[in-house]
């Protein structure tokens, strides 16, 4: 298989197999927006909770998807969730949004992830960037001004995890009840510099050039592990490493090609030529992650030996577009084969050719994990959905 035949493939699968479970199974007629979850096994919980994660995904994944597609069904989608962010997730008093809202759109958790605000940017941005639309734009500038102003760490650089509310101090940063406390995460720097280069895209503001210049160095030298070449994935203020040794092999792949995108907007060549190095550094470590059945596992932790050997929805996306980087740009052969390998996974594995969507995992003997959402607060169509986009583009 080469590019052209991807292209067919995957353009198919996001038309229809993605975008259509979204739009047939969790438009929220009834009470605005979408639907809080759908579980592993197919129902819908028309009750559950709406986070703000998933709806910043959504509005970029219908955002994205009408730029290139034109498909009008896509704009409305896309309309829908931003109307709905704007009327429910803003926080009007404090600015910001909020973490969570009930099914009826009144606020449930009022915290300051910048993760979700990250992501919140993200689809507005591209939300202006399809459509022109001017109130986008204008919401988009207000986030970035809000997570300079709260989340910049002025003293040691970088951007903290989460306030409260109203931007006071909070113990308990934690993004999920996965991840370590830690002031500072790879992570939540992973999802603002991917923002801020959509932002950039459309409004060349000075700060905005600043603070992505500012990322690209923070990602090069600090949160590059110098001697293993993996990002590593919790730090205190100081930038000190703690939390283990930690190996994320997804977000390794899915970095080396943000950062590279970062650069490539930016359109410094002397910035670009001290990332590429780095790009393929890192995706050639995140090789550590690629299976014999051409998957790659999610991380491992290697001070207790243990790895998480599920084959994660997300993973699997990210680790197609970050090859197809290292082919695209580098001409890298091996890493095409790498990329083709993976879809290949996904298609025998992940798909869900009957309800549609992809499934959130299979264990290392390929059995489908039906325990964790088929849709819900993490699982959204953004990393899918852009993978499908992104060699669209690109090829």
């Amino acid at each position: 298989m080469g590019t052209a035949e991807l292209k067919i493939e995957v353009q198919k699968i996001l038309e229809q197999n993605i975008l259509p479970f979204w739009l047939d199974n969790m438009v929220d007629y009834e009470n605005g927006g979408f639907y809080g979850r759908i579980t592993g096994e197919g129902i819908l919980e028309p009750w559950a909770n709406k986070g703000g994660i998933l709806n910043g995904r959504i509005l970029w994944t219908f955002s994205a998807a009408f730029r290139v597609l034109h498909n009008p069904d896509y704009l409305e989608a896309a309309k829908r969730a931003k109307d709905y962010i704007l009327h429910n997730f803003y926080d009007v008093e404090y600015g910001g949004t909020y973490w969570e809202v009930d099914y009826k759109g009144n606020p449930t958790d009022t915290k300051k992830q910048f993760y979700e605000l990250g992501f919140m940017l993200y689809g507005l941005s591209e939300f202006y960037r399809a459509t022109g639309d001017e109130e986008a734009l204008e919401y988009s500038i207000r986030l970035f001004d809000t997570i300079e102003r709260y989340a910049f760490d002025s003293v040691h650089n970088g951007y903290i995890e989460a306030c409260t509310r109203d931007w006071n101090t909070k113990d308990d940063m934690r993004l999920s009840d996965k991840d370590q406390n830690f002031p500072k995460s790879q992570n939540t720097h992973l999802h603002i510099i991917e923002p801020y280069t959509n932002l950039y895209r459309v409004w060349k503001d000075k700060r905005l050039e600043n603070a992505l210049r500012n990322l690209i160095d923070i990602f090069i030298n600090k949160i590059l592990n110098p001697k293993t070449h993996h990002l590593d994935l919790f730090f205190d203020k100081d930038w000190t490493r703690g939390g283990g040794t930690l190996e994320s092999y997804g977000h390794d792949i899915e970095c080396s090609w943000l950062l590279h995108e970062a650069a490539l907007v930016l359109g410094d060549k002397e910035v670009l030529a001290k990332v590429e190095p780095v790009v393929k550094m890192v995706a050639k470590a995140s090789e550590k992650g690629i299976q014999p059945d051409h998957s790659m596992v999610h991380e491992a932790n290697l001070d207790t030996g243990d790895v998480d050997s599920d084959r994660h929805w997300w993973v699997q996306a990210e680790a197609v577009v970050g090859f197809l980087n290292i082919f695209q740009y580098f001409c890298d052969e091996r890493s095409l084969q790498i990329a083709l390998g993976v879809w290949a996974y996904i298609k025998d594995h992940l798909i869900d050719y009957e309800k549609g969507e992809w499934f959130w995992s299979c264990d290392a003997n390929g059995v489908v994990n039906r325990v964790e959402d088929k849709a819900g607060f993490w699982k959204c169509p953004y990393h899918n959905s852009r993978m499908c986009l992104e060699i669209m583009e690109r090829f």
